[in-house]
């Protein structure tokens, strides 16, 4: 993905600013996502998952320095090229307390997949629900999203979604290892994500890209889950599980 036009809370100017690309990496394939806004040459880094090098050069490529690196959540598929990425650009790293363990588990994961690798470092800050990732011209708001792990966050702002392991297109991420809780999950997404508009542009963790409208309507256990609330198809909840309007 390239260029947005999407707007969020934020003005005309300084969305059309913003460029996006994703990168595939490691042997997980997962998405790894920089933010930059071309003016202020600023940029976010998402799941930096392995290597980061060739991270560091897409951010490079882009004309934008990575400043803030952070993480959807801990587990090893998302969070083992941060070292790299950091020891080039000097990012701070930011993630949930939650997945503390779950990162501190990294290395010791990656060993049993016969990858022997550096322990990704501790984060320099925490976030929170209602927190906000900035660097200038960036502006991500963070949604804690339990239920692929207890410390999962998505990230939101001019129109897209950075979902992580949360939301996939058609599917959600598995809730099976550690920590994962499949109720949680369902509600996070029904009642956190769902809200946000139809044509918010999901960017997951994994997989193709896709929008809200899409998987409100065709995500089989969205669908379910929607049925088992009473819910009909076309209708959309609110905060709370309030139905809205279509």
């Amino acid at each position: 993905m390239s260029d947005t036009n999407d707007t969020n809370d934020a003005p005309e100017d300084w969305v059309n600013e913003i460029e996006v690309r994703g990168l595939i990496v490691g042997v997980f394939q997962e998405n790894c996502w920089v933010i930059g806004n071309r003016r202020t040459r600023e940029a976010i880094c998402i799941d930096p998952g392995e290597q980061a090098e060739d991270i560091v050069h897409l951010a490079k490529d882009m004309g934008v320095q990575i400043k803030r690196i952070a993480t959807s959540h801990g587990h090893l598929d998302h969070v083992l090229g941060i070292r790299g990425v950091q020891s080039a650009t000097n990012a701070d790293f930011l993630m949930h307390p939650h997945d503390l363990e779950v990162l501190r588990g990294a290395a010791e994961g990656a060993a049993r997949f016969g990858m022997q690798v550096e322990q990704p470092p501790d984060p320099d800050h925490y976030i929170a629900e209602d927190d906000s990732i900035e660097v200038d011209g960036v502006k991500l708001s963070v949604i804690h999203t339990p239920g692929h792990t207890r410390g999962s966050v998505s990230f939101f702002g001019a129109g897209m979604l950075f979902s992580g392991d949360t939301l996939f297109r058609q599917s959600i991420g598995r809730t099976d290892l550690p920590g994962g809780d499949y109720a949680q999950e369902m509600n996070s997404i029904l009642d956190k994500l769902l809200p946000l508009p139809d044509e918010t542009l999901v960017l997951p963790g994994h997989m193709d890209q896709t929008t809200l409208g899409e998987e409100r309507r065709q995500n089989p256990f969205i669908l379910q889950a929607l049925q088992q609330r009473g819910v009909q198809p076309g209708q959309r909840l609110g905060p709370g599980g309030l139905i809205l309007p279509e």
